[in-house]
């Protein structure tokens, strides 16, 4: 590990410590029933290079223009998970993934907001989410298409039309994956799993040593898949990254 960054992060932990943001007003747990959720917000109004991977060192997430960390009366569940770049392997499911996609096209460059991505983006959450999301244009393009970070996008074609399209964010020592959507009619294909290997070989390409792919949380279904891509690390509570375990 680059000992700058090392030093940052413990730098900023400490501050942390002695500042200590407020949390903000509690709701319902949205990966674990029964539960509620706190945040705590942060808004910086610079972020230089390799701040944001200091930030995921200590169990951030980007939303938007924000940093958020869970910050939960008597849970400490939602955990940040990376892969190992260097000693990922794919498995068989994976490499199958890999063969059903070859047709794709992938085009690698800065995010940009369409109404095709919108509508396809709307079709998605109406698929596969709870309602909580409108699809709306200020809502994707806050939600997807605002940072204070160097952030990348991998859009995927069939012949032309578009297929998916994922949002990551690019550090000096890693990438972040932000968000995946796709075409529901295209699911046989696993676009997400899909996603997920492209961006190891973007990482790869770049010469970066980690993929971060967010929260993990063991007891929720819907996050049991970043526990297929190995060896992956979790962030325990004390700060140590730890192989993931399942």
């Amino acid at each position: 590990m680059d000992t700058t960054h090392e030093r940052r992060t413990h730098m900023l932990a400490r501050a942390l410590e002695r500042h200590q943001p407020p949390s903000g007003p509690a709701f319902r747990c949205p990966y674990l029933p029964g539960r509620w959720a706190r945040h705590v917000v942060l808004a910086p109004p610079v972020v230089p290079p390799g701040a944001y991977h200091t930030l995921m060192d200590l169990n951030f997430r980007r939303l938007g223009p924000v940093f958020y960390r869970p910050a939960c009366d008597g849970c400490q569940e939602c955990r940040m998970l990376r892969i190992a770049v260097a000693d990922f392997r794919p498995s068989r499911s994976q490499r199958r993934c890999l063969a059903a996609n070859r047709d794709l096209s992938v085009e690698v460059g800065g995010p940009v907001a369409t109404e095709e991505k919108r509508r396809l983006y709307a079709r998605y959450l109406r698929a596969r989410h709870d309602g909580e999301m409108d699809g709306s244009a200020d809502e994707f393009e806050g939600f997807l298409y605002t940072s204070r970070v160097e952030t990348i996008e991998l859009v995927y074609r069939a012949g032309g039309r578009l297929v998916g399209a994922g949002i990551a964010d690019v550090e000096p020592l890693a990438l972040s994956a932000v968000y995946f959507y796709f075409d529901p009619g295209e699911a046989r294909r696993s676009p997400g799993v899909f996603n997920v290997l492209r961006l190891v070989e973007e990482c790869r390409r770049r010469g970066l040593a980690h993929l971060y792919l967010g929260f993990y949380v063991r007891e929720c279904a819907k996050m049991s898949y970043k526990a297929a891509y190995r060896p992956s690390q979790v962030l325990a509570p004390d700060g140590a990254w730890r192989r993931l375990e399942t």
